[in-house]
């Protein structure tokens, strides 16, 4: 298979070609837009699920579960070691679903919830810049995946043939909506 063929992909699920457009002209080669959505997906999302598999499971030099649960318990989510699996496995299953581009506005949601936790409960008193301990990173990790909830996670996605698969205001308010009320939700416990 030519790489040419490797790197088209159908303008529009929806498009049939008719007798006046030939199959050649139906089918466009992915641009460097694609690309570039592919590579800030890939990432992003693959070091936010790693980020995730330290807190879970201690990989890539991180905690694990049992200290991670005791820095959770300390900072008043009780209990510590459910409230660590909750924030572990969304910033894993959000990582990987941005990764893929798969239920793009779900994984968006859970890293916006987790990022907004973050930014409650132990960087918001610091200001903004890192180097203080404030939000910067966390504010910067919510706007990215709010980002790609908005534009769509583009052509190179497992989500480019579902309604949510082209962004929109639709999957930008779902992601900010439901990640925002889940931390609501998890704060008020």
């Amino acid at each position: 298979m030519s790489t040419k063929r490797l790197l088209t992909l159908p303008l529009s699920t929806t498009h049939v070609p008719s007798a006046h457009v030939s199959s050649e002209e139906a089918v466009a080669p992915a641009t460097a837009a694609d690309f570039g959505l592919l590579l800030i997906r890939l990432t992003f999302g693959l070091l936010m699920a790693a980020h995730g598999a330290q807190k879970l499971f201690g990989l890539f030099g991180g905690p694990g579960l049992t200290t991670t649960g005791k820095g959770f318990a300390a900072l008043g989510y009780h209990p510590g070691k459910l409230f660590a699996v909750i924030g572990g496995l969304s910033e894993s299953l959000g990582g990987l679903g941005l990764a893929l581009g798969l239920f793009t506005p779900l994984a968006a949601a859970a890293l916006i919830g987790v990022m907004i936790n973050a930014m409650v409960t132990v960087t918001g008193a610091h200001g903004l810049w890192e180097t203080d301990g404030g939000v910067e990173y966390s504010v910067c990790i919510a706007v990215v995946a709010l980002a790609v909830a908005a534009t769509g996670p583009g052509r190179l996605a497992a989500d480019r043939f579902l309604p949510w698969g082209s962004g929109g205001w639709k999957p930008a308010g779902f992601a900010l909506g439901l990640g925002g009320l889940a931390a609501a939700v998890t704060l008020a416990l």
